[in-house]
């Protein structure tokens, strides 16, 4: 079955235009993803982490709270999910390869190892380490579940174009089967890494930094996968904090105007 479903799902990433790829937090908004044609969802690590009370990046979340929530939308939806798996929980490759493992015994998809350290002071790994985790990653996978290889220089304050495409470069030569640098700062530095790692499938988070763009035009610049991380959740939480405003006015009508619970248990009942 792992291999059947690495084939599905890297396939979706090298059809024509790719795929957009929304991250779910729970099994409604998983099923509302799906009910809107999406092909597959994935996690968002910070999504989670919020959801628990807690800081993501900062190994505050477990290896095994991250599977389960990932399981529950894949049995929910029946699509292929993305496990966004910080940096691989664990110290060592070795605990990356762990990982990996457990992943495809609980039926994701595909699964994201990024180069960080969950050390604010210094936030990215050094280069051979991070090489290392995502070979072992990509061998622990062994063509069973897909692996995107992640540096988060950017988003941690690094932004350094070119060590960027030399971590990717390794990523790719190590077998990575997806590459990703969320918020690369604008749109020629997007093609400039699409075309460093060509033919490997580039991930982008929502658009460049300096500008949303659609999704056509992401796909006119080469990109094969858009995530949007958390931005969906911090949506739904937008649409909840108006509510609550209202609640507090007095406002019954509309902080009660959504798509009604109804809904939820449809979506809900028709999956179990």
């Amino acid at each position: 079955m792992g291999s059947e479903l690495y084939e599905k799902f890297m396939a979706l990433h090298t059809r024509p235009g790719g795929l957009v790829l929304p991250n779910a937090w729970d099994a409604p908004s998983a099923l509302i993803l799906a009910d809107a044609g999406f092909e597959a969802i994935g996690t968002s690590s910070a999504a989670l982490a919020a959801i628990l009370g807690r800081i993501d990046g900062r190994h505050a979340v477990s290896r095994e709270e991250h599977i389960a929530h990932a399981e529950v939308m894949a049995r929910a939806t029946n699509l292929p999910v993305n496990g966004d798996f910080e940096d691989g929980y664990g110290d060592t490759p070795e605990d990356v390869a762990a990982t990996v493992d457990a992943a495809i015994e609980h039926g994701l998809a595909g699964i994201g190892i990024e180069d960080t350290t969950a050390n604010p002071d210094a936030p990215i790994r050094d280069f051979d380490d991070a090489v290392a985790r995502v070979r072992a990653a990509v061998q622990a996978a062994d063509r069973r579940i897909v692996v995107t290889g992640r540096t988060d220089n950017y988003l941690q304050g690094r932004p350094d174009l070119d060590d960027t495409i030399r971590r990717l470069t390794a990523f790719a030569e190590v077998g990575a089967d997806v590459l990703y640098a969320p918020l690369a700062p604008d749109l020629d530095s997007v093609v400039k890494i699409v075309t460093a790692v060509a033919p490997t499938p580039v991930n982008v988070l929502m658009s460049p930094a300096d500008r949303v763009l659609t999704v056509p035009e992401l796909q006119k610049a080469g990109v094969k996968r858009v995530s949007l991380g958390p931005e969906l959740y911090a949506n739904a939480l937008t649409a909840l904090e108006q509510a609550a405003k209202a609640l507090r006015r007095g406002d019954i009508a509309a902080a009660t105007s959504g798509i009604g619970f109804g809904r939820i248990y449809d979506l809900v009942a028709s999956a179990s």
